[in-house]
């Protein structure tokens, strides 16, 4: 029986293989798969047509390329707005409709790429097998949304049905074609008109959504319920939602009066209380260890390659610097110590030497996390991508830091009750006590301190966030160190937060004094910083970032985008 790693490793080749198809077929560079699902660029592409829907992780690479070719022509031959603003509403008709446009695209496929068509054949034939054999047909709503799709194949593609599938349909078939004849020769005539052969999709939708109506008024309410449970066991009916998902969202944020107002535009009530900390010095050693060996459980099953990434980070952030000579060449300089055999060996050509280069990395990325309390769900998540991204830059030689930022009490802690018993003037400013964590400081090598990153996954630690100063404070880090390219790369859920400051000041402070950080950092251009926004769009705070979903696994795709956005190569979109 195959590990869960090298299931990884074999889902992970198959989606490879079938993203290289996409981008070849389509042209899209940016496509790629991510967590199973087809994504361009951050974006995922929605797939609603049923026989679209993979499953099962044993499905063998044709169903893989089928889903993948059947995708390429759907993006190629069909108009998302067009279809976005015909589609009905209701999700029967909705789910006909989907699947009529995927089988239109797919009728459409170039005469010199007979195996595309094998491919798509045999994925809806194994489809429609499955759908029969789920004994889903035994139904009469499951029967005529079968009937329907097998009807609507045949009529579009010009392909025959089996002689078991046709005799099956065949009394359902003779009560539907006097009602739907019309619209199924529209749909042949007009495969290469996606509007025109919407008109007759919709038809048929209608009369199969009040066709499934009508079956169920028959039916009565426990066979109703019983139909919809084996629909919905088979994943017939999608969640058509995710359709309206253009991304995810951006962080809300928004001007700050107050400090706009303020003569000094962003105080500091008191720093009596600010605290920095060695983070694992605040867990238990034994904890420590049993954090490192989730964490490496969860890295190995992943099927990860460091190595590609180093040579990522090696491109992009290391300058090729002379080191020494390369002797006995065919060409290049004359090596006088060689000029002797000449004359014993005059057929000999190595008597040359070169300059030698190899690329030296003179740079340093650090990576601030915010230790929020929202931010606990993802802290397993962010602990592994930031202990394989410090490896890979460690490799290609760059020099790397971990830092954290939260707060050290809920609410203000003690300051605020400080600033309540001196008579609560107005506009304080920041009203908490700072905590800055160090998980990983720049001078200590991964394999070291390796155990530490482990802390990440302490959830007392967790508490509320003040980017701005914690910006401030990682930059000022940086200027530190003598590497010539410094990169800082702020991870984060949600806007900066903190009750007590909000409260005292207004809700967009701390938001504007983070924006007001980075535009000064920017500015100066000692430091290039990014966002890197977990669920979040964090664009409207850092001009460079990237959004994930960190709720998926973490995968090569995943990181190899994420090294993009480190090194300055990702695509602004």
């Amino acid at each position: 029986m195959a590990t869960p790693q090298q299931l990884a490793r074999r889902q992970q080749h198959i989606e490879e293989l079938c993203a290289a198809s996409l981008r070849a077929l389509t042209g899209e560079r940016d496509l790629h798969y991510r967590g199973k699902r087809l994504h361009h660029g951050a974006q995922p592409v929605p797939v609603h047509a049923p026989h679209l829907r993979l499953d099962d992780d044993n499905q063998d690479f044709t169903a893989y390329r089928g889903v993948a070719d059947a995708t390429a022509l759907r993006l190629m031959h069909s108009d998302i707005d067009l279809h976005r603003r015909l589609c009905p509403e209701d999700p029967v008709a909705r789910l006909i409709f989907e699947l009529l446009e995927q089988l239109r695209v797919e009728a459409l496929v170039p005469k010199g790429l007979p195996g595309m068509a094998r491919n798509l054949d045999q994925r809806f034939e194994e489809w429609s097998q499955d759908f029969h054999n789920s004994r889903l047909t035994e139904g009469v709503v499951g029967r005529l949304i079968f009937s329907i799709a097998m009807i609507c194949w045949t009529r579009i593609t010009g392909r025959p049905l089996d002689e078991e599938t046709g005799d099956f349909i065949e009394t359902t078939r003779g009560r539907l074609v006097p009602i739907i004849g019309a619209d199924l020769a529209g749909l042949r005539r007009h495969r290469q008109d996606q509007a025109a052969f919407a008109e007759h999709a919709l038809n048929i939708a209608r009369v199969t959504s009040q066709g499934v109506t009508d079956a169920r008024e028959a039916l009565g309410d426990d066979d109703d319920q019983d139909d919809d449970e084996e629909l919905e066991g088979f994943a017939l009916f999608l969640d058509f939602d995710e359709d309206n998902d253009e991304g995810f969202a951006p962080a809300l944020s928004g001007h700050s009066k107050v400090f706009d107002d303020a003569e000094q535009r962003y105080r500091i009530f008191t720093t009596i209380h600010d605290r920095e900390d060695a983070a694992p010095d605040l867990v238990r050693p034994a904890k420590l260890d049993e954090y490192r060996q989730r964490l490496d459980k969860e890295i190995a099953e992943l099927g990860i390659n460091i190595r590609r990434l180093a040579q990522l980070f090696t491109a992009h952030l290391s300058n090729l610097e002379r080191d020494g000579w390369s002797f006995g060449e065919e060409e290049g300089y004359i090596d006088g110590r060689r000029l002797a055999q000449l004359i014993t060996s005059p057929a000999e050509r190595r008597l040359f030497r070169l300059e030698q280069y190899k690329p030296q990395a003179n740079s340093m990325v650090s990576f601030l996390i915010d230790c929020s309390g929202s931010m606990k769900t993802y802290s397993e998540s962010t602990a592994i991508l930031l202990d394989l991204l410090t490896r890979a830059l460690e490799m290609a030689g760059v020099t790397t830091e971990i830092l954290g930022f939260t707060t050290n009490a809920w609410n203000g802690g003690r300051v605020q009750k400080e600033w309540m018993g001196q008579g609560r003037s107005k506009n304080p400013g920041r009203l908490n006590e700072v905590r800055y964590l160090v998980f990983k400081e720049a001078a200590q090598c991964w394999r070291r301190v390796r155990r530490n990153i482990g802390a990440l996954l302490k959830h007392d630690l967790y508490r509320e966030g003040i980017d701005g100063e914690a910006v401030d404070w990682a930059c000022n880090r940086m200027l530190g160190r003598d590497e010539q390219r410094r990169i800082l790369i702020v991870i984060s859920d949600g806007c900066p937060m903190d009750t007590a400051t909000n409260l005292a000041n207004d809700k967009f402070y701390l938001d504007n004094h983070l924006k007001d950080v980075v535009a000064r950092r920017e500015r100066q251009g000692e430091v290039e910083i990014r966002g890197l926004g977990v669920g979040l769009d964090l664009s409207p705070f850092y001009r460079h970032s990237l959004a994930l979903d960190l709720a998926n696994p973490i995968d090569n795709e995943m990181l190899m985008e994420v090294a993009q956005l480190v090194v300055g190569k990702l695509r602004q979109r």
